[in-house]
């Protein structure tokens, strides 16, 4: 992608980020993420606005098994099983941080945002979201083109689009 799409994907990634903090805020909500693929670029769009002290936690980023083991508690058989790019880790990732953080919400990234790294069943652009409530914790998978900024851009803008879905509801 343009590095024109990539700014207007950033700025709709501003505006997105304010909504979700003050829908957080007004809720009294706090939340927590786990980032893989993304590298913290979910966090740090939250926490660049201000008064997201009071609704963002803490976010990690857990970029290799070893710390998605340690920090997470995801069971090494779910990644040797199914990998850290699949619906089964991305929902261990989101219920786990939400449980071991006490938060309102926890939001999980795990994808492969390349430019190597894809294979035929997990092409680079497959990213997994999930998102973990006192409700439920659900996970959905996308498939996500261009380069590996536009990849991150994208999962995250998706990211907080579940997040502000999840919250109006």
């Amino acid at each position: 992608m343009s590095k024109k799409t990539n700014m207007e994907m950033t700025t709709k990634g501003k505006d997105l980020a304010k909504n979700v903090v003050s829908i957080l805020l007004k809720k009294k909500l706090k939340i927590t993420i786990a980032e893989s693929c993304t590298g913290g670029l979910l966090s740090n769009m939250i926490t660049n606005i201000p008064g997201s002290s009071k609704c963002f936690d803490y976010g990690l980023v857990t970029y290799s098994n070893k710390s998605k083991i340690n920090l997470l508690n995801i069971k090494t058989k779910t990644l040797l099983i199914h990998g850290a790019v699949s619906r089964q880790t991305v929902l261990a990732m989101a219920g786990n941080l939400r449980n071991i953080s006490n938060s309102d919400m926890s939001i999980a990234i795990s994808g492969i945002a390349g430019p190597s790294g894809g294979t035929s069943g997990k092409p680079v652009g497959t990213v997994f979201i999930g998102l973990s409530t006192v409700k439920k914790t659900t996970a959905k998978k996308y498939i996500f083109s261009g380069d590996r900024e536009s990849i991150k851009l994208q999962t995250c803008l998706v990211a907080l689009d579940k997040i502000k879905n999840e919250l109006i509801i």
